[in-house]
C-alpha cells in the first residue's frame, strides 16, 4: 500500500470535483491532504478511484448524507443544496476541472458540446460551498478561443477567471507543462489557482506566486524522491516490452499480457516500489493481425517519430484517422489523449498498454484499474474506460507538487 510521503501537524481539507479514476485526488494523498468526498459521473471510473483511494487507502472521510458511488454534480447540487451550504467555513479546498473534450484541440472543439456548460456546474458548486482556495485544471484548448461564423466564440478561461472573481475569489490561471515537473510526457495543462478574498493576506500577487513556487520547490522534491526531472520514455516503460514474455488469463484467453524485466533506472523502481508479483494490472497487449503489425513495423521504421504521419505514408496505406504518431525512444511522449491507436510504441509494432500508459501519467503499478479497456464508435461519449481514464487524469506525481505548493499557499494566508 502506499504510505502518504509527508506527514505534518496541520493537515488541510478539500473536495475533487470531476474526479474521474483519482490522480489527482492520489497525488493529494501523497502530499498530506485529507478528503472529504468525491464527485465523478462515470461508473467504471468511480470503481477505479473507490478501489485505490476508498478501499486500499481509506483517504476519504465522506460525509453521511452523500452516497459513495457515482453521481453528477447537477444531481448533488439539485438534492443537496442545503448540505452543501453547511459545509461552508469547513472545506479548505475544491479541486477538479469539467470534462475537457468539448475544449480539446486534440479532437474536434465544439462550443456546443453539452460538456462544456458542467463549467456553470462548477461555478455554482464553488458559491454554494465557498472553500479557502480553488485549484482547477484543464486541456490548453480551454483558454483558446472557439470559431463560429467567422465569429470569435468565448474565451472560457476568461470566463471562469470572471465568474470566480464575482463569487468572492482573486484568481490566477496559466498553461503548465507536466512534463517540466517529472512526467515522461509533453503535456501542456491550464491550471487556475484562486484564494478567497476572506483570507487574511489573499491576494492576485498570492494567487500568482503558486506557480514560482511550484517550479522553485521542483528540484528538492524529485531530488528527494531520486527521480530524474525530465524523464523520457524509454525511462518509463522499457521494462513493459512485450519481449519481455507474454501470458493469457483465465479470464481473458483472448488476449496476451505482459510482464516484467528487471527494472532499468529510477523512474521505474519508484513506480514498482510497493510492487511483488512480477504481473502488471492492465497490461494487455491489443491483438493487431498481421496486416497490422506489418504497417506498424514499416512506420516506426520510416516515418519521423513523435510526429503525426505525413501525407505520403497516410497515401501509402489509405490511413483516414486523425492522429497518428510513431513514438521517440529517447524524448517525452506525445501528449496521451483516450484513444489508444493514436500512439506508435517507440520499438514495438503495437499501440501501448493501459499499464505504460498509466506508467507515462505516474501512476504507480499497485494503482490498479477497472471497468473495460476501452471502447469505440460513438460509445467513446459516453463510456469511460481503462485508457480514457487515465488519459483524462491528472498525474499523481505532478499533482503531488501541487499539493505541497498549495499547503504553502495556506500557510501564508
Amino acid at each position: 500500500m502506499l504510505a502518504t510521503r509527508v506527514s505534518m501537524e496541520k493537515t488541510y481539507s478539500y473536495i475533487d470535483l470531476f474526479a474521474g479514476c483519482g490522480g489527482l485526488s492520489l497525488g493529494l494523498h501523497n502530499a498530506g491532504w485529507d478528503g472529504i468526498f468525491a464527485i465523478e459521473k462515470a461508473e467504471d471510473a468511480f470503481k477505479t478511484l473507490e478501489h485505490n483511494l476508498i478501499e486500499k487507502h481509506k483517504h476519504f472521510s465522506w460525509v453521511d448524507w452523500l452516497p459513495q458511488k457515482h453521481l453528477d454534480i447537477e444531481s448533488v447540487i439539485r438534492k443537496y443544496k442545503n448540505e452543501l451550504k453547511s459545509l461552508r467555513g469547513t472545506v479548505d479546498m475544491v479541486t477538479g476541472g469539467p470534462p475537457c473534450q468539448g475544449f480539446s484541440v486534440a479532437g474536434r472543439r465544439h462550443e456546443s458540446d453539452g460538456r462544456n456548460t458542467l463549467i456553470k456546474s462548477y461555478i455554482r458548486f464553488i458559491k454554494l460551498v465557498e472553500p479557502k482556495i480553488l485549484f482547477f485544471e484543464n486541456v490548453r484548448g480551454f483558454t483558446l478561443e472557439f470559431k463560429k461564423n467567422r465569429e470569435k466564440g468565448r474565451i472560457y478561461s476568461e470566463y471562469v477567471l470572471r465568474e470566480l472573481t464575482k463569487a468572492g475569489y482573486h484568481v490566477f490561471g496559466q498553461l503548465v507543462n507536466f512534463g517540466d515537473f517529472g512526467i515522461p510526457q509533453n503535456r501542456t495543462r491550464f491550471i487556475l489557482v484562486g484564494l478567497h478574498k476572506n483570507l487574511a493576506h489573499a491576494n492576485i500577487q498570492m494567487a500568482k506566486r503558486f506557480f514560482s513556487l511550484l517550479t522553485e520547490n521542483r528540484t528538492d522534491f524529485l531530488k528527494r524522491l531520486s527521480l530524474p526531472q525530465r524523464p523520457v520514455l524509454n525511462d518509463a516503460i522499457e521494462d513493459l516490452l512485450k519481449e519481455n514474455g507474454v501470458f493469457r488469463l483465465a479470464e481473458s484467453m483472448k488476449f496476451l499480457m505482459g510482464k516484467y524485466s528487471f527494472p532499468k533506472g529510477a523512474y521505474q523502481r519508484f513506480m514498482r516500489r510497493n510492487m511483488k508479483a512480477n504481473v502488471p494490472d492492465s497490461h494487455r497487449f491489443a491483438n493487431h493481425t498481421e496486416t497490422i503489425e506489418a504497417r506498424l513495423r514499416y512506420l516506426l521504421e520510416n516515418a519521423e517519430k513523435n510526429k503525426d504521419l505525413s501525407h505520403e505514408l497516410r497515401e501509402k496505406f489509405g490511413i483516414k484517422k486523425h492522429t497518428l504518431v510513431p513514438l521517440g525512444i529517447d524524448s517525452p511522449s506525445r501528449t496521451l489523449t483516450s484513444n489508444p491507436d493514436d500512439l506508435i510504441h517507440y520499438s514495438e509494432p503495437r499501440f501501448l498498454t493501459v499499464r505504460e500508459y498509466a506508467r507515462i501519467q505516474s501512476f504507480p503499478d499497485d494503482f490498479e484499474f477497472k471497468g473495460k479497456y476501452t471502447t469505440g464508435g460513438l460509445r467513446r461519449r459516453i463510456d469511460v474506460p481503462r485508457y480514457t481514464q487515465i488519459g483524462n487524469a491528472v498525474p499523481p506525481l505532478f499533482a503531488e507538487q501541487s499539493g505541497l505548493t498549495l499547503k504553502q499557499l495556506l500557510d501564508g494566508c
